[in-house]
């Protein structure tokens, strides 16, 4: 043990993860108040892709919207739990053939509307604060691909003695 503690002090992505929090609640209220009940805004990605592609395995699905396999999977079985999607056997034993429900796929039109509410949002954001959020989030990732956030740690990092 170290002589202090040191998530006792301030949590530098706790503010991140807490505008994005809200951001996302926010978003689900819209669907609430549309009487859209058990759609969650992490949803809308999958479910409009699987309307303009049809039926994709997690893989397929993980790709296209550039996101882990792991994180599609967890969306998929949450989709699947509010009968958004079904599940069949792929071409093989290992693989899975997500598709629209028929309320899936009824949501999509919607879904559409807000997908594109949120982004003309997110720019008018942009343009009401000094510094740009999607500018702000291109320049870490351009700094990061400098310099990764792996080797940022490991140069700060000093490991207890052994």
């Amino acid at each position: 043990m170290t002589s202090s503690d040191p998530t006792a002090l301030p949590d530098p992505w706790r503010s991140l993860h807490e505008l994005l929090a809200a951001m996302d609640a926010e978003i689900e209220q819209v669907y609430v108040e549309r009487g859209i009940e058990g759609v969650r805004p992490r949803f809308a990605y999958p479910l409009i892709r699987l309307a303009h592609t049809g039926p994709l395995t997690i893989r397929e699905l993980a790709k296209s919207l550039d996101r882990s396999h792991s994180a599609i999977s967890q969306t998929i079985a949450a989709m699947r739990k509010e009968d958004l999607v079904t599940s069949e056997p792929g071409p093989d034993a290992r693989t899975r053939r997500i598709d629209l429900t028929e309320r899936g796929r009824s949501l999509v039109p919607f879904l559409e509307a807000e997908w594109r509410a949120t982004h003309e949002t997110v720019a008018e954001l942009d343009s009401e604060i000094p510094y740009a959020m999607t500018t702000v989030v291109e320049e870490v990732r351009r700094a990061l691909e400098h310099r990764s956030m792996r080797q940022r740690i490991l140069h700060h990092l000093v490991e207890p003695p052994q």
